[in-house]
């Protein structure tokens, strides 16, 4: 049986670490496409023109939406002029422009997140959206960014829930990948992973487990230390190479599922999937140690553990029930599981999950 991993082609983190960009964009170009966001532009325009030196560039601002119209524009830019990379700078749609934009161009492609809520940074794919917002198509491409760089100082300034939702997204990465390991099931290749996406999975789980409650309170600072480091690195890097090369399961599959509820909508993808977690928990064979353990942590770091705190509290069976349909529809990745899963085993779990969540935060607030 063929095994396949993929990653970034480099890796760049650290405080301050944009000064770097021009060098690191100079190993594959002479002159850039540079796209930044609407915060980039007004928080960090001068720190990226300095970052760039005297890289011959053009700074262009996102229109603010990764749609086929946006990428075609810019596109035609860089056709324009001699941009020989493109460089994307700011959240994940101007990020996932920037791929797609390269890709289009067979250009490479810097990456440069100012958040660490999501493991999208490394990836190989781009989600498209109509120019109105709604999901358009996802964009599988052929290989991942060649640098994602990451400055930790950046990172360290924005709202400290941005860092809670991505260790959630995190959270999910070894559960998920272990149980395509047992299964033996593909990852975003379409073949199993490899030994070393296994390790790197259940090393992002156990960053998170000693360092996750101090970069909280790093990121609540808005200062980067030892602990800090560690954590962005295990959102952004050993979670990115966990999901695509080791794989997804059910807290991905039930993440998608609450998606269908518009009440989720405006709570992040990673906190959204720590309900997956905490309900994947209730799917599996899991030791009460360990229970306790991702019950305990989340409490600590401020990740959801009840339906109510990502705003379905009162919510009905029959409502309920759809998520779980929804979570359970052909192609999902819950059906990487190493046993059968059921819409109804689903509810379950979310049943038992939210109880479980109810009954832990009444005892933690209590302490």
């Amino acid at each position: 049986m063929l095994t396949t991993a993929i990653f970034p082609g480099r890796y760049v983190q650290g405080a301050h670490a944009l000064a770097s960009l021009g060098e690191e964009v100079e190993r594959f170009a002479t002159a850039a496409l540079v796209l930044i966001d609407g915060f980039v532009d007004g928080q960090l325009h001068d720190s990226v023109v300095a970052g760039l030196g005297a890289l011959p560039h053009r700074l262009e601002r996102f229109g603010g939406e990764c749609s086929q119209n946006e990428i075609d524009r810019l596109v035609a830019l860089a056709k324009s002029g001699e941009a020989g990379a493109v460089v994307g700078v700011g959240g994940g749609k101007t990020m996932d422009t920037a791929k797609a934009v390269a890709h289009e161009l067979g250009c490479p492609v810097v990456i440069v997140p100012t958040l660490a809520s999501t493991d999208a940074p490394c990836s190989a794919l781009s989600v498209i959206y109509t120019p109105d917002g709604q999901f358009e198509r996802y964009l599988v491409l052929p290989r991942n960014p060649d640098v994602v760089l990451v400055d930790t100082a950046v990172i360290a300034k924005a709202p400290v829930r941005f860092l809670v939702a991505g260790i959630g997204d995190a959270l999910a990465t070894w559960f998920e990948a272990e149980s395509c390991r047992i299964r033996r099931a593909g990852n975003m290749t379409g073949r199993p992973g490899t030994m070393t996406a296994y390790a790197l999975a259940r090393l992002c789980y156990d960053t998170l487990m000693e360092y996750g409650r101090l970069a909280k309170t790093a990121g609540e600072q808005g200062v980067v230390t030892p602990a800090f480091e560690h954590v962005v690195e295990a959102n952004t890097l050993l979670s990115g190479l966990g999901f695509e090369s080791g794989g997804l399961a059910a807290c991905h599959a039930i993440h998608n599922g609450l998606t269908i509820l518009e009440e989720t909508h405006a709570y992040w993808h990673g906190e959204k999937v720590a309900i997956g977690v905490v309900a994947a928990l209730f799917l599996t064979d899991q030791p009460a140690e360990r229970v306790e353990e991702i019950y305990d942590f989340c409490l600590d770091v401020g990740l959801p553990v009840t339906l109510a705190d990502i705003g379905l509290e009162g919510i009905s069976d029959e409502r309920l029930m759809q998520v779980a349909e929804a979570a359970c529809a052909p192609g999902e990745t819950i059906h990487h599981e190493p046993h059968e899963v059921k819409p109804e085993t689903v509810f379950w779990a979310l049943k038992a999950a939210d109880a479980e969540g109810r009954r832990r935060k009444e005892f933690h607030e209590l302490l």
